[in-house]
């Protein structure tokens, strides 16, 4: 087993139409106004930003996300990872109830060399450490969703 590959899913219900989650989340260089681990989303061209993050533990990740899909038909956005994190994510907003359910999937090879050196003792907190990040940004969006501004 490789300990520093992770699969990601995370599901966020969220309280608006699947199109207006859709735009939300097209719009990665806005992604800070309502995700607080998303320190940074700087443009480097019209398909491709670097992406800083931080969750709870002390430690940034920083990565190159380039655009390989974006369907609004299909309401799927993805992109390639390379960096600190090599590998993919994808959202997949489709309808549900009243609403809306975003589907989140990654599945990324960590090579940030402090994060590989403690790979097998640090695997729980690293999952943990995502876990948090992402109902972070379920509760961030849902409040941006509510407001239209930023999320405490």
């Amino acid at each position: 087993m490789d300990w520093s590959h992770y699969r990601f899913r995370s599901l966020w219900a969220l309280p608006a139409p699947p199109g207006t989650v859709y735009d939300l989340l097209a719009r990665a260089e806005d992604y800070p106004r309502w995700w607080p681990q998303v320190r940074e989303v700087n443009r480097i061209d019209d398909t491709t930003g670097l992406v800083t993050i931080r969750s709870v533990l002390p430690y940034d990740i920083v990565f190159t996300a380039r655009e390989v899909r974006r369907d609004p038909e299909a309401g799927v956005l993805e992109i390639a990872m390379s960096g600190d994190l090599d590998g993919w994510a994808r959202w997949t907003v489709t309808p549900h109830r009243r609403g809306s359910l975003a589907r989140y999937d990654q599945v990324v090879d960590v090579h940030k060399p402090l994060l590989r050196r403690l790979a097998v003792p640090g695997r729980p907190l690293f999952r943990a450490n995502h876990w948090l990040m992402m109902r972070a940004g379920r509760r961030g969006l849902t409040a941006y969703l509510a407001g239209g501004r930023q999320a405490v």
